[in-house]
């Protein structure tokens, strides 16, 4: 089972950026869609944004035009760019492929605070 390592989350002011980092222990080419998720307290998760193996991404409303998702299948890693960051957009902020999340199997997340 393909284990994912998230990175790059910090403090941030309102309208800054952060680019996030997942790193997977094992191949992700075999996954069509890698999927970035957020989650804050007493909330459910959510899915942020998706990017496929030939580069289509999706995003939830709230992030669209803001949020950037890539991935590098060489290197085994997922990306997600954060720019114009706002108090909302404050969570743990995972990876994930869908039949891990489906199954409830996370990792550890990256925490994104963003606040003046």
């Amino acid at each position: 089972q393909v284990q994912f390592v998230e990175s790059g989350g910090g403090l941030v002011q309102p309208g800054g950026s952060l680019r996030l980092a997942c790193a997977a222990s094992g191949s992700i080419d075999m996954f069509y869609i890698m999927g970035w998720y957020r989650q804050t307290p007493g909330k459910k998760r959510e899915q942020v944004a998706g990017v496929t193996t030939d580069g289509h991404t999706h995003y939830a409303d709230a992030v669209k035009g803001r949020f950037t998702a890539s991935r590098d299948d060489a290197k085994k890693a997922v990306y997600l760019r954060m720019d114009n960051l706002q108090p909302e957009d404050t969570a743990v902020y995972y990876c994930n492929e869908p039949q891990a999340a489906a199954n409830d199997n996370w990792g550890q997340g990256t925490q994104v605070t963003v606040s003046s």
